[in-house]
């Protein structure tokens, strides 16, 4: 957990309190964890430039425990954060005292964002009951979604690159069920045996495409759909950037953009003052 240690909406500061921000880690489900030293800095850098509260979570990891694992432990992360706020008493006194439980928002890079858009779908349908916490917003970025027929981004993915083609792949082949294919609904959320998407009461959702990421165009699709549907989604690309580019350098023009576009979604517009970060409180 990641806390401002400004007067900057805190509870007792004489400002109002912080919007939450759950923080999911790519790794194809099968990688990493909240630890490694690129997740902590995305961390460090969204609750200073945000101003807000960043739960940055950990899953199991595949194929030890293949998916749907890593959309259960998401879940459990929301439903650790209702019991706080039905409680009124949280485990670190900070998150009791200046979290806003009604403005948590849930951002997620790569295999992060799946996890993200599930938990979305989960509670748009009613499915997660995590009342009072009300999720208001979703961050996506470089989601990453699969299917067997392939986008034109994917077919045309140079061979000699580290984060290709093949590499996604194995990965589905890692954490899927077994024998499942890319149109299993937890990789294709519009696959033939995907539920349908029409009745789900999307909160916002913001998706971060990279101009050189191999899922563009899949990623582009998945905005296409939802707003076919009317789901209150909005894209936003980013040139000659590749995949999860934030993550590999959270400092940079690009980076900055990304935060405005991020801050600008979460508050509406900047907030008056940055607010200084002490690192993780737990």
């Amino acid at each position: 957990m990641y806390m401002p240690t400004t007067s900057i909406g805190l509870a007792g500061g004489g400002g109002k309190k912080l919007p939450v921000l759950v923080y999911f880690h790519g790794g194809g489900f099968c990688i990493a964890s909240f630890e490694h030293p690129s997740f902590h800095a995305v961390a460090l850098r969204i609750a200073h430039d945000l101003a807000a509260i960043v739960l940055s979570a950990d899953h199991r990891l595949a194929p030890e425990h293949r998916l749907p694992a890593a959309h259960h432990d998401g879940e459990t992360v929301l439903l650790w954060l209702r019991r706080h706020a039905v409680s009124g008493s949280a485990a670190d006194a900070g998150l009791a005292e200046s979290a806003d439980f009604e403005r948590v928002f849930v951002w997620g890079d790569s295999s992060g964002g799946n996890i993200s858009h599930h938990i979305a779908v989960r509670y748009g349908s009613g499915s997660l009951d995590i009342n009072p916490v009300r999720i208001v917003g979703c961050v996506l970025l470089g989601p990453y979604f699969g299917g067997e027929e392939r986008m034109a981004s994917e077919a045309c993915s140079p061979a000699d690159v580290f984060m290709g083609l093949a590499l996604f792949d194995q990965m589905w082949r890692l954490a899927l069920p077994a024998g499942a294919t890319r149109d299993h609904p937890a990789a294709n959320p519009f696959g033939p045996e995907s539920a349908p998407l029409d009745d789900v009461a999307f909160p916002p959702v913001l998706v971060l495409n990279a101009e050189h990421d191999l899922l563009r165009d899949r990623t582009a699709d998945y905005v296409a759909r939802l707003k076919a549907m009317g789901k209150p989604v909005e894209l936003v690309e980013f040139e000659g950037q590749e995949h999860v580019f934030f993550v590999y350098e959270p400092r940079g023009a690009a980076a900055d953009e990304l935060i405005r576009v991020v801050r600008r979604f979460v508050h509406g517009s900047a907030p008056d003052t940055a607010a200084a970060l002490s690192g993780p409180a737990c």
